[in-house]
This record gives structure tokens, sequence and C-alpha cells, in this order.
């Protein structure tokens, strides 16, 4: 068939309506089979929409229009494959016409021409008129009284300024914009609107709380700094910080399974395995991919599984799957500066993990002050299914496993 139709996929099994977001090409434009079309937009993710053969494109659905899956967003003309639209020639500029020689200016008196007349002078310093602001009618057109009485009757004088006290002069008044200042809006996309419209359930639906510890880095530094070209040399990824605290926090969670568990209705539901959430920030806003079974990884397996997914979501390129079902989240707000937050959590989990920026700071060791790299840990958690002792407790577990690796390591 000449006309092919490009339809809207279905992007899971709960989602049956998505919003077209911006097209990739414009319609007339020649496409290549699987090249990008455009971007959908859904409650979670903005995933591409790809062309299913080679031709020119006719666009159906404007961006911003809402589709249900299946319907037709575009279609592709595969016998005008192989002759590109041509772009009409812009037509040759005109010459500009020659304008017309400005009129002379009648000859005045160079002296006189816009000059006031003595009483015109007092006049105008009584009603504070700017000189050269009157036309002047008397002979060589010198401004004389009555030019400036006419003058003040068609557009009133501007206040005299005060005269200044003796103590201070008064601050000369802010001049207001001349031109309009710039001002630009756009419509929010699917995803950061179902994102906003989660965030503000959460603060209204569940009994948040936020817990607080210190962790001193030292020991996670010295082992990177003893392994890291090994280890990146080996495994083809980076010994990052990312892949600690996952471990620690997978064997932790363990270790306290409410920490890990959810609400559903009137039960609570616990699991025997972590589905490890990693807040991103993407071009089009923060996703959570999740890292299946983390307990069962292995740091090296963790950070390639860290790596693969980031950039997956720099690209755009997360499937829905990618992000459904975590248990519990870590988002890392250190590496925009932060030294302390409170996190939100990502419902429906119990728990998320903030970490922050490493700074070094004093702390008291065996009975001596020694500077030593910190960072600040919040772990928020719904009170609901969460008590203070076990929030408290889980935290300084993970605490534990980070300031002794070793042990976390050795799953001892």
């Amino acid at each position: 068939m000449p006309i092919v139709d490009v339809k809207i996929p279905s992007p899971g099994e709960s989602i049956t309506e998505v919003e077209i977001g911006t097209w990739l090409k414009a319609d007339g434009d020649l496409v290549q089979v699987d090249e990008p079309l455009c971007e959908i937009e859904t409650d979670k993710a903005t995933l591409p929409l790809m062309a299913e053969s080679t031709g020119v494109l006719r666009i159906v659905l404007e961006s911003g229009a809402t589709a249900a899956v299946g319907d037709v967003a575009a279609q592709i003309d595969t016998d005008a494959a192989g002759a590109a639209p041509e772009a009409p020639s812009a037509p040759a500029a005109e010459a500009p016409a020659p304008s017309a020689p400005a009129p002379e200016a009648p000859a005045r008196d160079s002296y006189a021409a816009g000059h006031p007349a003595p009483a015109a002078a007092k006049l105008m310093a009584e009603q504070n008129v700017a000189s050269g602001s009157v036309a002047g009618s008397g002979p060589g057109g010198r401004v004389t009284k009555q030019d400036v009485q006419e003058h003040l009757k068609a557009a009133p004088p501007e206040a005299a300024p005060s005269a200044p006290t003796p103590e201070a002069e008064a601050p000369a008044p802010v001049a207001a914009p001349t031109e309009p200042r710039a001002q630009s809006r756009e419509r929010m996309s699917r995803l950061r609107r179902k994102l906003a419209e989660r965030l503000v359930s959460v603060k209204n639906e569940t009994a948040m709380l936020t817990t607080f510890n210190e962790v001193d880095m030292k020991a996670i530094f010295d082992l990177r700094n003893a392994h890291k070209g090994q280890f990146e040399k080996k495994h083809g990824v980076r010994l990052g910080f990312m892949g600690f605290f996952v471990k620690a926090c997978s064997q932790a969670l363990m270790e306290f399974p409410l920490v890990n568990g959810q609400i559903d209705g009137d039960d609570l539901v616990t699991f025997d395995y972590v589905d490890m959430g990693i807040a991103v920030s993407a071009p089009k806003g923060l996703v959570v991919p999740v890292i299946r079974n983390a307990e069962t990884l292995t740091i090296p397996e963790i950070e390639t599984e860290i790596v693969r997914l980031a950039k997956r979501a720099r690209d755009n390129k997360l499937s829905i799957e990618e992000m459904d079902g975590g248990t519990f989240s870590i988002t890392n707000g250190g590496v925009f500066g932060s030294m302390l937050s409170t996190p939100i959590i990502n419902p429906p989990q119990s728990a998320i993990l903030g970490m922050h920026n490493i700074v070094e700071r004093p702390l008291a060791v065996n009975g001596e002050v020694v500077i030593r790299p910190v960072m600040y840990l919040a772990l928020s958690y719904d009170h609901r299914i969460i008590d203070g002792q076990q929030s408290v407790s889980f935290l300084y577990r993970v605490k534990e496993y980070l300031e002794n690796p070793a042990r976390m390591l050795l799953s001892v």
C-alpha cells in the first residue's frame, strides 16, 4: 500500500491515552524507516514514535493533541519516497526605490532660533519646561512668553523637583521601563503535570516524616582511590558512590522489610526482594528507573545497570517496564550541591533515601578532632507503615555499612 498509517503504540498495560509531544520532523519531510518522528508523552515517560516505512510524512495529530492507543498520528506516503519536495525558490529582492530628497528647512537666524525671550525664560524656569521643547514664533524663531503659555496649555508641566533638605538629598526616582519586558509561556508536559499531581497527593495522603544521619565517607574514599582504575579497566564502568549506597540499602532493607513495604488498601505488602528506584534528571523531568533484584547484585553489576538506565533516561528511551514496580528509591541531590533536603516519597513506596554533597567537616574520632569527608543522609518515610524505631534503625544500619564497606561486601 502506498500510504502507511503510523499508529500510537501501547506504552504499557495500564496506559490507554497519550499526548502528542514535539514533532521531530515537519509535514512533507522525507523520513527513513525506524527514524524517530515525534515524542509521545505518557504519565510516566516520554517515548519516541518511530517511522514504520520510508516515505514522505503527513502529520495527522498536532503537538498537544490527546490520542488513544491505536489512533493514527501520521501517515507516510511510500510512493513519494524517491522524490523529496523541492523548496520554492525565493523571488529576487527588488532594488529599493531611490528615496525622495528631504525638503530643505527654511533658513532662520541661527542665534535667535529656539532661544527664549527674557519673559519666556522666566516662565519656563518657574514651570520646569525643558529648554528646546517649545517652538518659537517670534522674530528669527525666538521663543516668546505666549509660545510658552501655549505649550503649557497643550501639555501640563512636569512637577518641579523638591529642594534637597540640608541633611540629605532625596534619592532619584527609578525610571519605569519604557519597553515591554519579555515573557514566555508553554504548556506543561504530560509527565510534568502527572509528577506535580503525584507530589501533591503524597503530601496530602501520607504521614510523611524525615529522619537524618551523617556518614563518614573516608573508608569508601580510600577503597575507591585504591581500586577505581583497576575496577574501570575490568568492568568498563567507573566505580562511583551510588553502587555502595544501593548495596548498603538493599542489605539493610532485607533486615527491615517494612521500610521496603507498601500499603494496599487495608493490607500491608512486604517483598522478599528489592527493586531499587534511582531518581534521574532527564530532559523532560525527573524519572525513576528501577534496578531489579538489587539485593542479589554485586557492586560492578549495580554500577553497570546504573550507567545503562541513566543513558536511556537522558536519551528519552526508557520504557514503562523499566520504571514500574520499584519498592524503594534513592535520590542524589548532592550532584547539584545540596547539603540537606527532605526527599518526597515515590508512591506507592513507603520510603526514600536522600543523598547529599560530600564536604570535609571536623569530626570527633577516638577523642580527637579530625577532618573527614562527611555526607548527610535523609530518610523520608510513611509513618502509617514505618515506626520511628524502624526508620532510625534502618538509616543507622545504612550508615554502618557505608562506614565499614568490608562488612557490607562480606554480608556480615
